[in-house]
């Protein structure tokens, strides 16, 4: 291009920038009419008599050009007065001159894996600045390019804006809950290669369970011993066993004399790496979603995926983790060239790898369409005498309103990550871990870890402290908090629970074979029911990412709140846009909370 030519495009494009810096000025005095046929290329309507001629819905097409002008506007409005959050951090940034705390992967990095402060302060730079240019002069340490950063401060048009979402704190790098976190990591990729049905009785899992338990601040499911009484102790009803977390003393007749007694919780085989949301714990340890075939239009979908050959771990090696840090990668995969349904965290772990952002809820919104799952009560449509959805309410709105969710939640968790929290990997932490126990640095790593008995159990195995990780090129060049695929996976589930009737018990549920060539009816005795099995593939995806050795749980725990949030946003927004009698969505949150969109 000759410089006459750079300066027409750049005259063109500041010409194209101030015009429609005027449309947009001048937007509240036109018609939707003009609008839509000034976009089309097409004639404009010039007379308003004209536009008031024609009619839609009963509405002028002046007067629906106002309503629709109307409804954006009192939606932003109630965008714009909501409350903004604060955006607490967990301090590690401003603790540690060295950022041993926070995410650097990508940058140029010592032979300690701590990243070099001259390019750690150029990233802060754009960070800070939100320059397009400024994240273009960021150094990198090898091929591997930073992933979408300025994505999170992208606008969207319905829905909350990214900054208008908050998480908590992660927690600290020298943290007891930190310390149970990588231990649950640790177990988890010791763990790959064991069927989830064969946990009860392994020996890993046993041991996994045995030593979580030891720790003083793991915030993984636990079951709680409640015992329900009346009267004296000799009256006793019943026992029951209830996930420690989710377990609520109102639900019990306390009313009417009923005492409860509540023994510590435990961590069990049937328990581990599972998420923390109602009907996490019912079943088998992978949701029916993940597992049950439907059909895709008129293509039979099978869910039978592709694995990768057991014992297969990546960055054990000090020399391949150091190279990761610097963002050089490696690809070498053994793939098991027989397709399998999902059976163990190896086949979870690449599931995650490379599935479609919202690959996992778009398959069970067609399970749900296949086996005629009820949709919610409050749906216009469920009871109508004459009329089915379609355009609203019916197939395509559900298959467009999910997949759309997704693009908005990755933009808000994508602000979390890099302008909030910018928090540590656990490939990175395990390689702190690694440097402390062999005394090439001095870390303050939390002493329940370094006692924990996975770390000789990783030593005799690989030779390292290091975390296994089932991705040739270990973790993303994104931070840690919050994970996007749990925060996509809390939005798209949000949506699919507005939709179906949560209550509905899944028919014919199934579990795969030992090696995963067939599916079998499963035979438990718990009902599946849509609701339960909807925040079960959540978790899924969520901990799986886990497994994989790439996140932490409170990355997932937290990110499947934040992904619901964008949800609920959303829906509230389009509440308004609807013709029909429509009393609001109606779901039922992860912490079991009931609530109507209205």
């Amino acid at each position: 291009m000759n410089e006459k030519e750079k300066k027409q495009r750049k005259a063109h494009s500041e010409q194209t920038t101030q015009s429609r810096r005027d449309f947009l000025g001048n937007v509240g005095g036109l018609t939707a009419a003009t609008i839509a046929a000034g976009v089309a290329g097409l004639p404009a309507i010039e007379s308003s008599a004209q536009a008031d001629v024609l009619d839609f819905g009963g509405l002028t097409g002046r007067a629906r050009a106002e309503k629709a002008y109307d409804t954006r506007v009192q939606s932003a409005l109630f965008q714009k007065i909501v409350p903004r959050p604060d955006h607490p951090t967990n301090g590690d940034e401003d603790l540690y001159a060295n950022k041993i705390g926070n995410y650097s992967k990508g940058l140029p990095h010592n032979q300690l894996g701590e990243v070099d402060r001259i390019a750690w302060e150029s990233f802060m730079t754009a960070i800070k600045s939100g320059n397009p240019d400024d994240f273009d002069r960021i150094p990198i340490g090898g091929g591997d390019k930073f992933t979408s950063p300025q994505s999170g401060v992208a606008y969207d048009m319905a829905g909350p804006d990214t900054m208008a979402l908050a998480q908590p704190p992660a927690p600290a790098f020298a943290s007891a809950e930190i310390a149970a976190e990588i231990a649950e990591n640790y177990w988890a990729a010791l763990a790959r290669d064991v069927n989830f049905a064969d946990y009860a009785s392994h020996p890993i899992t046993n041991a996994a369970a045995t030593d979580l338990l030891k720790f003083s601040d793991f915030r993984g499911p636990k079951l709680t011993r409640i015992t329900i009484a009346r009267g004296t102790p000799s009256q006793q009803l019943a026992e029951s066993e209830a996930p420690a977390e989710n377990f609520e003393l109102s639900n019990l007749t306390t009313s009417l004399g009923y005492r409860t007694r509540q023994s510590a919780g435990l961590v069990t085989t049937g328990t581990l790496f599972r998420g923390l949301t109602p009907g996490d714990l019912a079943g088998p340890y992978i949701s029916q979603f993940l597992w049950k075939d439907t059909m895709f239009g008129a293509q039979p979908l099978s869910q039978k995926m592709r694995t990768v050959q057991p014992g297969v771990d990546y960055l054990t090696n000090y020399g391949d983790w150091l190279d990761a840090q610097n963002g050089k990668v490696k690809d070498v995969y053994p793939f098991d060239p027989t397709p399998r349904y999902i059976r163990n965290g190896r086949d979870l772990s690449e599931w995650v790898h490379i599935d479609v952002l919202f690959q996992a809820y778009f398959n069970a919104m067609l399970v749900l369409m296949g086996m005629n799952a009820p949709v919610d009560a409050n749906n216009p449509y469920r009871n109508s005498r004459n009329q089915k959805g379609f355009a609203t309410f019916g197939p395509p709105h559900i298959a467009a309103l999910l997949c759309g969710v997704a693009s908005q939640a990755i933009k808000a968790v994508w602000y979390q990550k890099w302008f909030v929290h910018r928090r540590i990997r656990p490939e990175a932490f395990a390689g702190r871990i690694h440097n402390t126990v062999t005394k090439a640095a001095a870390y303050p790593i939390h002493q329940e870890i370094l006692n924990s008995a996975v770390l000789p159990e990783l030593n005799r195995k690989n030779g390292t402290y290091l975390l296994p990780q089932a991705f040739p090129e270990g973790c993303p060049t994104h931070p840690a908090y919050g994970a996007g695929h749990a925060t996509v996976a809390g939005a798209c589930t949000t949506i699919l629970k507005a939709w179906f009737d949560e209550s509905y018990v899944i028919t014919d549920p199934v579990a795969p074979t030992a090696d995963g060539l067939a599916l079998v009816p499963y035979r438990g005795s718990e009902n599946l029911t849509v609701g339960g099995e909807l925040n079960k593939v959540a978790s899924n995806v969520a901990v799986g990412r886990n497994i994989a050795g790439v996140h932490w749980r409170s990355d997932a725990t937290e990110s499947l709140k934040l992904g619901e949030a964008v949800a609920i946003g959303v829906l509230a927004d389009y509440k308004g846009c609807y013709n029909e009698r429509f009393d609001g969505f109606s779901l039922t949150k992860f912490d079991g909370t009931r609530i109507t969109i209205g």
